[in-house]
């Protein structure tokens, strides 16, 4: 009974995590001496969904704002446009990727254990990982 629950708990959390897209272009992304932090989502987001990518969207624009080298990347993982990129990094749900090249990053559990009540580890994460790729 008590798996049943944690499972029926986990699937309406999953689903509840699917998010909105943005439809953001990969033209920087692609470029492979860039450092891109994907954030991938679904169509509808629950709190942590949004606090993951507000966190990994401000560190960006805040910290390495005057560096064209660092991007920040929204993706709606429904969106036609954003399939390639969903295969490469094999995306399921909800993910947090730091990536230069073939050189990356998962950093998604740390990322939604501490986006919401903890955001500073979660914004030092996101610099130690892009640092180490730049």
């Amino acid at each position: 009974m008590k798996n049943v629950v944690l499972a029926l708990i986990m699937i309406a959390a999953v689903t509840g995590c699917q998010s909105r897209g943005s439809g953001a272009t990969q033209t920087a992304a692609a470029d492979p001496d860039v450092v891109s932090v994907y954030y991938f989502h679904g169509k509808a987001r629950c709190m942590t969904c949004i606090a993951v990518g507000d966190v990994a969207k401000k560190t960006v624009e805040t910290v390495y704002a005057d560096n064209k080298k660092v991007c920040f990347v929204d993706l709606d993982n429904s969106e036609k446009v954003n399939e390639a990129l969903v295969k490469k990094y094999e995306v399921a749900w909800n993910a947090l990727i730091i990536a230069k090249g073939d050189n990356h990053v998962e950093i998604t559990q740390q990322a939604f254990a501490t986006a919401v009540n903890n955001p500073q580890t979660l914004e030092n994460l996101i610099k130690d990982e892009v640092n180490k790729r730049l």
